[in-house]
């Protein structure tokens, strides 16, 4: 399950860099510069793999592999061990969502260590998992991060390597697989999931498992499940006596808040609202 928590900023003209999420082997983080073009540029390096959607602002990424403007919609590219340099001779400031993959992470979804290019320009391809991290980041309840990293990982590496989108038929075995774990999250859906066991269990790599999900389903692995906790929540507000939060905890959620506003989402009024109505 992916692990909360907050950094602080880097110090001097250094990009504030605030983590969102951690997991096992991937990280998503905020980075917000405010360089602009009087400021001196530095040297970095990507510890890791890297791949970091800009959300606002553009500037110049550069390496040994050459340059390209960073635009919003973009995708930042980096590999471990390369050295490069950001830009901000057009303007003030970016801010940008990363995600950071160890090669043990990119060898589950069968993809490269590295990448070829320095950028993914902003193509429709791009748009659902960008849309996803952005709402994200303005505090979208219950998002699950795991999942927009996976599947921006994989796709990135798609993309890198030139290939196209295309529809592929699912066969039988495929559609049995994922049966499979529609039931088991059917028997239990209160219980922590974690995207990478449920594709371990469906013997696939994590992106491949998300994507024959979504394709099969209509919705990814997260989407399915929190539909289910908040159908199981919903009939537990009208058939038993129990607070709120106790049943918010019990299916699932963190916090209370956390839980009324993913069923507003949902349902369209408040868990005591929905309680009030249909008793």
């Amino acid at each position: 399950m992916a692990k909360i928590a907050v950094t602080s900023g880097e110090a001097g003209n250094r990009p504030a860099r605030r983590l969102l999420a951690s997991g096992d082997g991937w990280s998503a983080s905020e980075v917000v510069c405010t360089l602009g073009p009087g400021d001196r540029t530095f040297e970095e390096q990507h510890s890791s793999l890297s791949i970091a959607i800009v959300a606002a602002g553009t500037f110049q990424y550069r390496s040994h592999a050459g340059s390209a403007l960073m635009t919003p919609g973009s995708l930042l590219l980096g590999s471990p061990g390369q050295c490069f340099e950001c830009g901000h001779e057009h303007g003030m400031g970016d801010r940008c969502i990363s995600f950071s993959y160890t090669p043990e992470f990119f060898d589950r979804l069968d993809a490269a260590p590295s990448f070829r290019s320095l950028r993914v320009p902003p193509v429709r391809a791009l748009s659902p998992v960008i849309a996803r991290a952005s709402a994200a980041l303005s505090g979208a309840a219950y998002t699950f991060w795991e999942e927009i990293g996976i599947g921006l990982a994989g796709l990135a590496a798609q993309l890198d390597r030139g290939e196209k989108q295309e529809a592929k038929s699912i066969s039988a075995a495929g559609i049995a697989r994922v049966a499979r774990i529609v039931r088991t999250l059917e028997r239990d859906p209160d219980s922590p999931r974690d995207l990478s066991a449920l594709a371990h269990e469906a013997r696939l790599s994590p992106y491949h498992f998300l994507r024959m999900f979504q394709s099969i389903t209509g919705v990814t692995p997260h989407q399915y499940l929190l539909r289910l906790r908040m159908q199981r929540a919903a009939v537990r507000l009208v058939r038993e006596p129990a607070k709120i939060v106790e049943i918010a905890l019990e299916c699932g959620f963190g916090d209370v808040s956390n839980f009324n506003r993913t069923f507003r989402a949902e349902f369209g009024v408040s868990p005591r609202g929905w309680r009030r109505a249909t008793i």
